[in-house]
């Protein structure tokens, strides 16, 4: 494999006018492709979201990039899984068309099995994440807080940050004892609990592989994740 073409995706036009995380996604994929040694010979850059049954009917740019990477017999290289989509039946329809996806996120060893886990992952999360906000929202209008209102915009954000945290709590709690048994083996880095992370198979925050930092901020997170809300 020396070459490959490129898509990146921003889910609204106001985002695609302003750049904001094309030039990330970009960044991201010529920094994998110049270490793995890949050609990146197209790019195609789309403004739509990933919802929706129909979502590839509604993407033309991916449908070039799948038809771009079939003529040229080389894979379609993203950013991140969910830069596709975060619905796993999606993904499982774009792997029945033929042409090979590289995520720079997930390195080249994602294979096709790995993807689908991925993004069933991410699906069950975003699902979890969608029903605990519906839940906060419910018990913030039982004690009487008006949301949707643009005079309680100070509640509205402070709710969002709340939701944030709790997410966060969440997830180091369930990572934190796999950290700790990556240490009782006497791996005592960051780094080398981010790699022993990876070689379990557990996603970061975000699905995709531990970085230094990822590991740094679940560690700091460890008073905060004994109050889950």
């Amino acid at each position: 494999m020396d070459r490959a073409i490129a898509y990146y995706r921003v889910s609204t036009r106001a985002q695609a006018l302003s750049g904001l995380g094309i030039e990330a996604q970009r960044a991201a994929v010529h920094r994998f492709a110049e270490a793995e040694g890949v050609t990146i010979v197209a790019e195609h850059v789309e403004a739509e979201s990933g919802k929706g049954t129909d979502a590839l009917l509604r993407r033309p740019q991916l449908r070039a990039a799948l038809d771009a990477a079939r003529h040229a017999r080389c894979p379609v290289i993203v950013a991140r899984l969910d830069r596709l989509s975060r619905d796993v039946a999606f993904i499982a329809g774009l792997m029945a068309q033929r042409v090979p996806f590289l995520v720079a996120e997930l390195g080249l060893d994602a294979d096709p099995f790995m993807l689908h886990l991925y993004a069933a992952l991410a699906e069950k999360e975003r699902r979890l994440i969608a029903e605990r906000t519906k839940a906060a929202l419910t018990a913030r209008r039982a004690r009487g807080t008006k949301l949707g209102n643009p005079t309680n915009a100070p509640a509205a954000a402070a709710l969002g940050r709340d939701v944030q945290v709790c997410e966060a709590d969440r997830f180091a709690a369930n990572v934190l004892p796999v950290i700790r048994a990556i240490e009782a083996t006497g791996i005592a880095s960051l780094r080398g609990i981010a790699a022993a992370l990876d070689a379990r198979g557990i996603p970061s925050a975000r699905g995709g592989r531990w970085q230094v930092s990822n590991v740094r901020n679940v560690l700091r997170r460890k008073v905060t994740a004994e109050r889950l809300c």
